[in-house]
């Protein structure tokens, strides 16, 4: 791998990530550093390690809604169900 930039962002060749993808990947976890995966010396991908507490979905809308009325009886009677068809 070698460095670039200021930011210290390692890169390594399409080929090379291929071969050694779950070593890469526990580094990047690991040390927090974001590797530039590049095809014939070009950029084509980023690896970056996961920011838990922005990506997080669960309970993500925790606390933003209520229930209000009865939420297990039917929304319409017997006899609304008639009059419907």
């Amino acid at each position: 791998m070698t460095m670039v930039g200021l930011a210290a962002m390692k890169t390594i060749p399409a080929g090379s990530f291929k071969a050694r993808c779950l070593a890469i990947m526990d580094e990047v976890k690991a040390k927090r550093e974001t590797v530039v995966i590049t095809k014939h010396g070009e950029p084509v991908a980023k690896l970056v390690p996961v920011d838990r507490a922005a990506d997080e979905i669960f309970g993500f809308f925790r606390g933003k809604g209520s229930i209000t009325g009865d939420v297990v009886s039917p929304a319409l009677s017997p006899e609304d169900w008639g009059n419907l068809g």
